[in-house]
């Protein structure tokens, strides 16, 4: 027995490293890299036959492909932006001023990170919708036949429910940043006569700054591929980069169409996932 464990042994340790790799690879590539290369190469297919760059040129032409594009760059751009103003009032809150329950909030953020993005679409539809609350409220007071708020199908309500979703993921880091910040430096700053607007600008910004940048790069990549509050907030006239792939693949049945905006979006999503990791790198997250 201890000969053959010895010998079991010595061909473990003789083994290649890139042998251990093959399970991981090939699985690997089974499940992500093989479905990407044939989106890839349906995207090089037209209809017509043969090999071709035509789809390309088609959606960079089309007018509808433009507009997605614009619209999603804003939307990501705008629900990035409420969310690093907003995670970060809201960090600070919870960080620095005492309140009972603030450990109970701080630890109900982790749980709000594994919430769908629907669920949160879905609140605000109760609350907002045509026959939700502050409509119903409204026409209970005043008489009318209906009430004031219709703004969940416009833009303005796809950019709300992804401030109220992602934000989450802007306080996460800011909070880990925040519990390392050494105490004696307000102290020291408060003990100087800093007030505390000063104080958060000169002392607690310049550390949480790389909590920002992470948190907000993640936030973009993530609202650049979402789909789900787009749907469920019904805004029929916000057509996004992942709407129009869906459009195009199941409403059109448009399949190099739907894959060239898909690669499109790859492309996007890699490009700022790339620089999200450089960014948390840096900031040791």
């Amino acid at each position: 027995m201890g000969g053959a464990e010895l010998t079991v042994t010595g061909a473990t340790r003789a083994a290649p490293r890139w042998v251990w790799a093959l399970p991981p690879v090939a699985l690997l590539a089974c499940a992500f890299l093989y479905p990407l290369a044939l989106v890839v190469q349906r995207s090089f297919l037209p209809d017509e036959g043969g090999v071709s760059a035509e789809p390309y040129a088609d959606v960079f032409a089309s007018e509808a492909f433009r507009d997605a594009l614009t619209t999603t760059v804003w939307l990501a751009a705008g629900s990035t932006a409420g969310c690093l103003v907003l995670g970060f009032f809201l960090a600070l809150v919870i960080a620095f001023v005492p309140f009972p329950g603030g450990r109970t909030v701080a630890r109900f953020i982790d749980v709000f990170l594994s919430f769908p993005s629907f669920l949160i679409t879905l609140a605000l539809l109760f609350l907002y919708g045509t026959a939700g609350m502050a409509n119903g409220i409204w026409t209970d007071v005043t008489g009318a036949g209906g009430g004031p708020f219709h703004f969940l199908t416009t833009p303005w309500g796809v950019l709300l429910a992804e401030i109220t979703y992602f934000t989450p993921f802007v306080m996460r880091p800011l909070l880990a940043a925040f519990s390392q910040l050494d105490p004696a430096q307000l102290e020291v700053a408060s003990s100087l006569g800093a007030r505390p607007a000063r104080i958060v600008r000169q002392v607690i910004l310049p550390e949480a700054l790389p909590a920002l940048a992470a948190g907000g790069s993640l936030v973009l990549v993530m609202c650049l591929n979402e789909f789900g509050i787009v749907l469920f907030t019904g805004a029929k006239d916000v057509t996004t980069l992942p709407m129009l792939v869906y459009s195009k693949a199941i409403l059109e049945s448009d399949y190099p169409a739907a894959c060239v905006i898909a690669v499109v979006n790859i492309a996007l999503s890699v490009g700022l996932y790339g620089i999200y990791r450089v960014v948390s790198r840096r900031a040791g997250a």
